[in-house]
């Protein structure tokens, strides 16, 4: 009895290890993709908008 009490102790602390690993990999590459579009959406941007900065000598 007692080898299946640890035997369900532990694959529920790997299941746990799995869904914690998933989740991190998910909000990874959540992050990469907004940061990524922000880049992009800012070069976008800074190629329509004429520069502001004035040549002043």
């Amino acid at each position: 009895m007692k080898t299946i009490y640890l035997t369900l102790l532990i694959s529920l602390s790997c299941t746990g290890c799995a869904v914690y690993a998933v989740a991190d990999a998910a909000i990874a590459v959540g992050a990469t993709v907004v940061k990524t579009t922000a880049k992009a959406a800012g070069a976008v941007i800074d190629a329509v908008t004429p520069d502001s900065k004035s040549d002043k000598k």
